[in-house]
């Protein structure tokens, strides 16, 4: 669990009006003062978060917000924040208590509808007042789901647990239990896959990159031979192998090294679009690939980015792609940059929105700003995508997803 990035946990928002309990309820859940609690409104000013292990769901990561109908003077901010932490939400845990439904609680069902949210009622502070069989019946209704009737602060944790647990594994969204391939699918039992991975100034000190790792242990999962290179090594290691490997990998990076040194008929790829299949929509990225060559100078473009690290002088994302995408087109374009969970709801004002591979970010995050493009008629595409259609081989390392 500790080593698990967040991205790959389960992600468990709690939400719903002040004061219902959603703090107490997350300690209890945790077994720890994770969230301050107290009877005044307005005390969760932020988002809390707490991964942990969940039998048998496995890593899960909860996280508190502030009240929806906060009324303090930062109320707005903090309301704010809390709706935005939904686009992220695998599963909503909506907190109320007993006889209690309202706007705020309507509004945040309505979010979730909207994002497509599972939603489980929790109906909170069942030692002050029991829900009557008719508010169980209308929560349940409005809800799609059972509610978990409890009191954080007398019920046992396992209790808790114990009554969660089933109602999570009943709406736990399929990719989380069943997660699209990402590789496995492309090479049959007892093939062998290159991976080229270049180890440059940009490479952590000591370890490989979260999809470079993540495409090694599918490849062992699925019975196939995993032979790791640097892009130096790459045409000697092609030479010394008896048979042509299933299938090349590369870093996006040096995409075009890697088409120029594979014979045809042995399928390449890179790492970035390998990712796009399970962190976004494949087709959908390569659609917005197209589109570069419709830019023209002046124009904006969204820079989006998962992570918050200290950019390098020759940054990917800052540097490198925006001046392929400014060589391509002849000309300045206009870019924005946001990075972390920070992503504008009005995208209207740009022409497209260059986004990265989202290692950083869990599946349903990259989804909802897919929809929020979509809404706003602005294409998406991914670095892997972009770099590749401004090196003139977007064809063929698509070429494996036939």
């Amino acid at each position: 669990m500790q080593n698990t990035p967040q991205s790959l946990h389960l992600q468990i928002v709690l939400a719903g009006a002040v004061n219902s309990g959603k703090s107490t309820l997350l300690n209890k859940l945790s077994g720890q003062d994770i969230s301050i609690t107290s009877p005044l409104p307005g005390t969760t000013t932020d988002v809390v978060r707490k991964a942990m292990e969940l039998r048998p769901l496995g890593p899960v990561l909860f996280l508190d917000t502030a009240g929806l109908d906060d009324t303090t003077e930062l109320g707005t901010a903090r309301s704010g924040r809390s709706i935005k932490t939904l686009d992220r939400a695998d599963i909503l845990l909506l907190v109320t208590v007993a006889g209690k439904w309202g706007k705020s609680e309507e509004e945040l069902l309505a979010l979730a509808e909207e994002r497509k949210i599972p939603v489980i009622p929790v109906v909170n502070k069942c030692d002050e007042k029991i829900p009557d069989a008719d508010f169980t019946a209308l929560i349940k209704e409005k809800c799609g789901n059972e509610p978990l009737i409890v009191s954080a602060l007398t019920t046992a944790r396992e209790d808790i647990l114990q009554q969660l647990t089933p109602l999570l594994l009943s709406v736990v969204p399929e990719e989380f239990v069943t997660p699209p391939p990402m590789v496995g699918d492309l090479v049959a039992p007892g093939g062998t896959v290159v991976m080229i991975v270049p180890i440059d100034i940009q490479a952590p000190k000591g370890r490989l990159i979260l999809p470079q790792v993540q495409a090694l242990r599918e490849i062992l999962d699925s019975n196939c031979t995993a032979v790791v290179c640097k892009t130096s090594d790459y045409k000697a290691t092609l030479d010394n192998m008896k048979n042509p490997p299933a299938l090349v990998i590369c870093d996006s990076q040096v995409v075009d090294v890697m088409v120029r040194e594979t014979p045809l008929g042995i399928p390449c790829t890179t790492f970035s679009i390998l990712l796009s299949r399970i962190k976004g929509d494949l087709e959908l990225f390569s659609k917005g690939a197209q589109t570069i060559c419709q830019l023209h100078p002046g124009d904006k473009v969204l820079i989006a980015e998962g992570c918050t690290h200290h950019a390098a002088d020759d940054d990917i994302g800052r540097v490198k792609i925006p001046n392929m995408l400014e060589k391509k087109v002849q000309g300045k374009l206009e870019f924005t940059i946001c990075s972390g969970h920070d992503f504008p709801e009005n995208l209207s004002e740009f022409k497209l929105v260059l986004h990265c591979g989202g290692c950083m970010l869990n599946r349903r995050e990259v989804l909802r700003r897919l929809q929020l493009a979509s809404a706003a008629g602005v294409p998406v595409v991914n670095y892997g995508m972009a770099i590749s259609f401004c090196k003139g081989v977007l064809q063929r390392v698509l070429e494996p997803f036939a």
